[in-house]
């Protein structure tokens, strides 16, 4: 009897799951090949009561976290994340950095994936497709973030890939971020009826508001520190009293190993610091605080060691408040280490980005405005509108109305502010210059889904032809994430070598709600899996879609059998 029919002939139990899980990851084979190991996170959604700023509040909960767990991994694993969604509305989780190679399908934002109905369950099929570093995934729908959902994802090299440091003696999460007292469904209402979100109450680390979070070294020891910022709006500066920070990786790139006394995290950021308990024995303070913001919120941890003399006192140490020439500085200074390797033993600074010909420039400018009456964000003018069906599988499935590629101009016209389902329509291979243009007061801050891509400029005023003068052809850092400074402009390089239905959005995310995302579409007419994998045998569908045919079991190349238990 085959372990397929085993499995089905099984009672709804956990068993018959864990036996369709084993023949989902044999399935997986096919693709990802036999020596790529597979890891399996079974993840139960819930709502609960949490305290983070002393005040009790709803939070997504995951197998009863929050924050939800961390993901370990090795590049080039298989992630095989069993949701359940026992919330009493849909939901999808994204994995912010994850490339999600030639498979938009797994990318959990709304334009490429169905959310998971209440009550039922969804098994993403991931793969850390060469690639190292810190990342992390948050619920991507409505403004479920505001409510927790999210973790850290570490992905290390793997064991004969030189690492450009020393082993650390720990190796530790931190998630930082702004936090509202109000649960998730006040905010989202508030958006809804037009209104901007008041400033946020506090900062949490690793969801614990003043005081709640500490980490335990040992006087004379190196650790790492994988630090995110998961929160909804604000750039964050992070230090630790009287020590110093070495940045040795940004969102899977290894850096220079540039120290400074702190560091800017951009809101949607990640990087790796290393620091030695170089100092006396003693306690001493975390401290997280806003950045250009006339109210300064700051709040503290602490770093404990073993043999300390005592707690920490008087005042946290004061960091960098409104200073832009400080984080621009800092930002400018972050470079590739071009000799260490990333993923695969080769040198990161092999692929010169800087001899290729760009094949197109793009510009993007952000603004905010009324629509009717109502608050709204944009991109080039366009505010972005949810469709009725995910824009991958309307392109899958070739249904008409649901979007216009090219709907979206590649340059700012200045006009005012309107509705649209924004999709810019780029060709597989191309080379893209994208300049983000910011007029506002703001820092803002991109992300763009699928792809790394290098920073190769920010400066402050106007972006003309002349400013690649000052470009970096060299060692520009390659990220996911780019922060761009109020009347200012950043400028990156990105090679479309991953085909699929990118969302490139703002990371403040009140403006990502109404409005400042688009999608890139990356297309080639090509079927070859070596472009693009088909449509997952599991794949949920929704909207225009439902009642279409994903793939017959003959020819899922992947987990075919992990559609028995999306649907108990």
């Amino acid at each position: 009897m085959s372990l397929l029919v085993f499995s089905l002939m099984l009672p709804k139990t956990p068993l018959r799951l864990s036996v369709a899980l084993f023949c989902a990851a044999v399935s997986l084979f096919a693709i990802a090949g036999a020596e790529d190991p597979y890891k399996f996170f079974s993840w139960n959604i819930t709502y609960g009561d949490i305290y983070p700023l002393g005040v009790r509040q709803t939070g997504i909960l995951i197998n009863g976290q929050f924050p939800g767990p961390d993901i370990h991994s090795v590049t080039n694993d298989n992630l095989i994340i069993n949701v359940f969604n026992n919330l009493n509305e849909s939901f999808l989780l994204s994995w912010n950095g994850i490339q999600q190679r030639r498979n938009s399908y797994e990318d959990g934002v709304f334009g490429t994936t169905c959310p998971i109905p209440p009550g039922k369950n969804f098994t993403y099929i991931l793969q850390v497709k060469d690639q190292i570093g810190s990342f992390y995934y948050f619920p991507s729908l409505g403004f479920h973030k505001a409510a927790g959902g999210f973790g850290g994802i570490r992905i290390l090299s793997r064991p004969r890939i030189p690492v450009p440091f020393p082993d650390p003696a720990g190796d530790y999460t931190v998630l930082i971020g702004d936090w509202y007292k109000s649960n998730h469904t006040v905010l989202q209402a508030q958006l809804d009826g037009g209104k901007k979100l008041p400033f946020p109450d506090g900062i949490l680390i690793n969801g614990r508001g003043p005081g709640g979070a500490s980490l335990n070294v040992e006087q004379g020891k190196t650790y790492r520190l994988r630090i995110s910022n998961v929160g909804l709006q604000n750039s964050l500066n992070f230090r630790i009293q009287s020590h110093r920070l070495t940045l040795v990786e940004v969102e899977g790139t290894h850096t220079l190993q540039t120290t400074y006394s702190s560091i800017d995290l951009h809101v949607g950021q990640s990087c790796s610091v290393l620091f030695t308990a170089d100092q006396p024995a003693q306690d001493y303070y975390i401290v997280v605080n806003t950045r250009f913001t006339n109210t300064v919120l700051t709040t503290t941890g602490i770093l404990r060691y073993s043999n300390s003399a005592g707690p920490v006192s008087g005042p946290p140490p004061g960091g960098p408040t409104i200073q832009i020439d400080w984080s621009l500085n800092q930002a400018r200074s972050i470079r590739t280490n071009l000799t260490a390797s990333g993923p695969r033993p080769n040198p990161q600074g092999s692929y010169h980005y800087g001899l290729i010909n760009t094949t197109r420039t793009i510009r993007l400018a952000n603004s905010a405005g009324q629509v009717s009456g109502k608050q709204r964000y944009a991109i080039n003018s366009v505010s972005f509108v949810q469709p009725d069906t995910p824009l991958k599988l309307a392109d899958t499935f070739k249904i008409g109305g649901v979007f216009r590629p090219g709907s979206i101009s590649d340059n700012p016209y200045g006009g005012g502010i309107y509705l649209d389902t924004s999709v810019l329509n780029a060709d597989y291979r191309a080379f893209l210059e994208i300049v983000f243009e910011n007029d506002e007061d703001i820092v803002q801050s991109w992300h763009l889904d699928g792809y790394s891509f290098f920073v190769v400029g920010m400066d402050g005023g106007q972006w003309t032809a002349a400013s690649r003068n000052g470009y970096n052809l060299r060692d520009a850092v390659s990220r996911c994430t780019t922060q761009v400074y109020p009347k200012s402009w950043t400028a990156i390089y990105v090679a479309l070598d991953n085909v699929g239905m990118w969302n490139l959005r703002s990371e403040y995310w009140a403006r990502q709600y109404l409005g400042q995302q688009l999608y890139l579409r990356v297309y080639t007419d090509s079927t070859s899996l070596r472009d693009e994998f088909p449509i997952p045998k599991n794949a949920l569908l929704c909207g225009r879609a439902v009642g279409r045919s994903t793939r017959p079991l003959s020819d899922q190349n992947s987990l075919s059998i992990i559609q028995v238990s999306n649907h108990e």
